[in-house]
């Protein structure tokens, strides 16, 4: 009853942060009889009240829908945040490489490696923003499996970086996660988590930007 409960919270939470539908209807929809009660346990379970789940860059909620496998997932809620940012530019080194049996997943890895190694990381988290050091996957081809991997940084406005690629990144809506652990096998199973769990759980799709 706990999960059906945080579940029907994860979908409320959904509606609210992307329509504009009213929270008395929410409440019933997902089994309150009251705004007041639906408030309540949206509040225990958020941290925030449902008419504040429709601002940007509110911390909210995910329990995805289980899932019988020979495991299961589902059962650990998802801390996310949906976030509205204007386009920018970026800085940096990138390449080219294939995803096919999860080539990526040991690629990204060395070339942080070989970066670092460089010094490259350190001269660009030098001039570096308030996002930090940035690992961005983009240009992604379906039919041949491939995509763009840069290290970068947002491009900085008091000095001009020689000797890196630029690359416009669309206005979008971001969804935001934290990866706490290890690297790169912190980042990597919550970007599984996101793709196998999250996706499926809120209906949100990916851009492809």
């Amino acid at each position: 009853m706990e999960y059906v409960r945080n579940r029907r919270l994860t979908l409320a939470a959904q509606e609210l942060a992307m329509g504009n539908a009213r929270v008395f209807d929410v409440a019933l929809k997902y089994g309150y009889d009251t705004p007041e009660s639906f408030s309540k346990a949206f509040r225990r379970l958020h941290g925030v009240n449902p008419s504040t789940a429709r601002g940007s860059g509110v911390n909210l909620k995910a329990f995805p829908r289980i899932s019988f496998h020979l495991s299961i997932k589902g059962d650990k809620d998802m801390d996310y945040k949906i976030v509205e940012k204007e386009a920018f530019t970026i800085v940096g080194k990138k390449i080219r490489m294939t995803t096919k049996d999860k080539q990526n997943l040991r690629l990204i890895p060395e070339f942080w490696t070989e970066c670092h190694q460089k010094g490259i990381c350190c001269e660009l988290a030098a001039h570096a923003g308030k996002l930090g050091l940035l690992g961005v996957c983009m240009d992604f081809n379906p039919d041949t499996e491939e995509l763009t991997y840069m290290i970068g940084i947002e491009k900085p406005q008091s000095k001009a970086l020689t000797g890196f690629e630029e690359k416009e990144i669309p206005a979008s809506t971001w969804a935001v996660f934290e990866s706490i652990g290890p690297m790169p096998h912190a980042i990597q199973r919550v970007w599984d988590r996101i793709f196998s769990e999250w996706f499926p759980a809120t209906g949100y799709e990916h851009s492809g930007a």
